[in-house]
Parts: C-alpha cells; sequence; structure tokens
C-alpha cells in the first residue's frame, strides 16, 4: 500500500471510479500512460515516478483474471524482460500461426481447480491395503 498523499493524488488523476476498480482489483491506485493494448482487451501502463519494478502494470478486461491471459510479448515486456513493449518491437509483435484458431482465445489455468491434470497410475499396486476382520466373541 502507497501513502496517503500518493493515494490521494493518483485519485485526482485516474477519478473516483477507475480508482475504486484499482483498489478493488489492484489493492493500489496507480496512474500512467497508457502504452498498449492486446488483443484481449488487456490495457498496459508504465509510469516511471513509482517505485522501482512497480512501474508496469496490466489492467485486466475481465474480473476473473488470470497470467495465461497475458501475450508472451506483453508478458516479456511487463516482466523487465524487454525495454521496448510489443507495440514498438516487431519482434515481440503477435503473430497468428497457421495451426492457431482464427478467434483469440486463451487456454485458462485449471490449478488448483476441478479441471487440473490428475496423473494416474495404469499399473497395479505393489502393496494392499490391509482390512482387518473381526472375530465374533462369544
Amino acid at each position: 500500500m502507497s501513502t496517503i498523499t500518493r493515494t490521494l493524488k493518483n485519485l485526482w488523476k485516474v477519478g473516483p471510479r477507475d480508482a475504486w476498480r484499482q483498489m478493488n482489483y489492484i489493492g493500489d491506485t496507480k496512474a500512467g500512460t497508457l502504452i498498449g493494448t492486446d488483443r484481449w482487451g488487456n490495457k498496459y501502463f508504465e509510469n516511471n515516478e513509482e517505485l522501482p519494478l512497480r512501474t508496469r502494470w496490466v489492467d485486466y478486461k475481465s474480473h476473473d483474471f488470470d497470467a495465461s491471459h497475458l501475450e508472451p510479448g506483453w508478458h516479456a515486456w511487463i516482466s523487465y524482460l524487454v525495454d521496448k513493449p510489443p507495440t514498438q518491437d516487431p519482434l515481440l509483435q503477435y503473430k497468428r500461426r497457421a495451426w492457431e484458431d482464427a478467434d483469440p482465445k486463451s487456454i485458462p489455468n485449471y490449478t488448483l481447480s476441478w479441471g487440473a491434470y490428475k496423473p494416474y497410475s495404469t499399473t497395479k499396486a505393489k502393496i494392499t491395503a490391509w482390512e482387518p476382520t473381526a472375530a465374533e466373541r462369544k
């Protein structure tokens, strides 16, 4: 969380509606310049007056956001792996491959959900569970 002064300054810059949304989803108010938008509608911002390694952030389009909703080029930029965003670097820009669907969608991350991959063994167990049998009392 930031200082009250910085929060009020960002509240003035972004407005009460966006500040309320940021507090609910990011946990902080941030104001910066819009760098670009990806094909899913996520907005990417940068403000070099912030603390180091907190200068770039993403505003997800949907409320049920997931890290798999980031394109690889934008992920590299937001993780500080590259200096130029995909809007300025042609190598990072998304190019649809022949085997991909024309509809832009991401495969959700099913970790910790019922849809997660669970491996199973096809071999017979070497150890069997002990099942107690009780003799009847007389």
